[in-house]
């Protein structure tokens, strides 16, 4: 294989550009963490990474990973040639790499003109003669320009076309799960939501909540209501993970939730709040599922908006925020295991209601260290079970790719990380 400058591609390739990652923290160096040294300060070279040959790399890990090769599709773990580490600012401008397409003219802000890779060796080889990406200053005009078929394909319809989108398309529309999940977290430390209580309580707002409705009524049927705690696009995925009946609503169980633990400690807080950032299009669901606890359980329930994302994610970083708030998880490769450890194990660094059960820390153990990705299939999906007891996070819906194409073009596929498979888009 042959980067697009004509150079080889090597073990050093490989290993080169992981230890840059590392040694320059740069911020997909976390996907390193199971390999042996990553846990040293100031480390320039992981001492699990051995060079055996031009071919020929060794990879020594810390612990057991068994989902370490659905990782390695990962683009931080691409390869990178000799001149990328001459200057790394430079190589942003001019990227080059091993891929189907190679880069031959970008205009910032306008558009991206891609070519045929001639010397690409791979299997999925581009069945057309290039790519024009073209970057839009809204959705709207992006859509305006496929619906008059000046544009092939469009990743995202807005939402302003939700309604009409798939009857403008016909079966040109595209409405698909994605790896992206959705829900929202209330914090171990929050009043009334600690120990057994804290787990009634959980289940009842679960059960208050409508999915089937919101996702229909809100979302036009662009969202899925979710079954699990992963994604139906990942290799593992069950609908029926023991547990799971807590997501069904039922207004009449809710209640009696709610009025158990009201024995245990009667409801003081004047109000429950679901936090959210405004500039994230959320406001219509949160006020959506506050209306549905606030009619099922007979408590003032509300949404708190937060002007943006950065003003919501210090407050829960910082462990400051005093509400339920709004989470999700847009998969980084098709594993369950990037759904769960890092969201939910103790210690975690996306886990951000500090939830901590030993028993599914040990159930992800055990699925690291399992034979195939089938057996560690099973033990994630016990490990869902432990979640569905505790619900350290309320499983909403999975958010769809909603996307189109014109008559232009044929093979139009999208995968499961929400991107259309370009190689194959052929032009009638």
């Amino acid at each position: 294989w042959k980067f697009t400058d004509g150079t080889d591609v090597t073990a050093n390739s490989f290993v080169d550009a992981w230890n840059y990652a590392v040694a320059n923290a740069q911020l997909g160096a976390y996907f390193f963490e199971p390999i042996k040294g990553y846990a040293e300060e100031g480390v320039e070279e992981l001492e699990g990474l051995e060079v055996i040959d031009d071919k020929t790399f060794k990879v020594t890990m810390n612990n057991p990973t068994a989902d370490f090769p659905q990782r390695l599709g990962y683009s931080a773990f691409s390869p990178l040639p000799e001149v990328a580490f001459e200057d790394m600012d430079a190589f942003g401008e001019n990227p080059v790499g091993n891929g189907p397409y190679m880069l031959e003219e970008w205009n910032h802000n306008s558009n991206a003109l891609l070519v045929p890779n001639p010397d690409y060796a791979g299997d999925n080889a581009a069945q057309n003669d290039g790519l024009d990406i073209i970057f839009y200053p809204s959705q709207d005009a992006a859509y305006a320009d496929l619906l008059s078929g000046n544009l092939d394909v469009l990743d995202q319809i807005p939402d302003s076309a939700f309604s009409v989108y798939e009857s403008d398309l016909g079966d040109r529309a595209v409405n698909q799960p994605s790896a992206v999940f959705q829900s929202f977290t209330i914090g171990e430390n929050l009043e009334h939501f600690g120990g057994e209580e804290g787990v009634l309580r959980r289940q009842a707002l679960s059960h208050a909540i409508n999915r089937e409705e919101i996702t229909e009524t809100i979302f036009q049927n662009t969202r899925t209501p979710a079954s699990d705690f992963t994604s139906p696009v990942v290799a593992g995925f069950s609908e029926d993970v023991p547990g799971n009946e807590v997501l069904e609503y039922d207004p009449e169980k809710a209640k009696e939730l709610w009025a158990q633990a009201d024995e245990m400690n009667e409801w003081s807080s004047p109000e429950f709040a679901i936090a959210y950032n405004s500039d994230g299009g959320h406001q219509a669901w949160v006020d959506a599922a506050a209306n549905s606890i606030k009619n099922t359980l007979e408590i003032e329930a509300i949404g708190a908006p937060y002007p943006d994302f950065k003003s919501l994610r210090d407050e829960v970083t910082n462990r400051t925020i005093e509400t339920a708030f709004r989470t999700g998880w847009q998969a980084d490769y098709p594993g369950m295991g990037n759904f769960l450890a890092a969201m939910y194990g103790t210690g975690a660094g996306s886990n951000d209601g500090d939830y901590s059960n030993p028993d599914f820390d040990a159930k992800i153990r055990e699925a690291d260290a399992a034979d195939s990705p089938e057996e560690a299939a099973e033990r994630f999906k016990e490990a869902q079970t432990i979640l569905f007891e505790d619900l350290p996070a309320i499983p909403l819906w999975y958010s769809n790719v909603t996307a189109g194409y014109s008559e232009n073009v044929d093979n139009v596929v999208f995968g499961w990380d929400s991107v259309p498979i370009f190689t194959d888009i052929t032009k009638n």
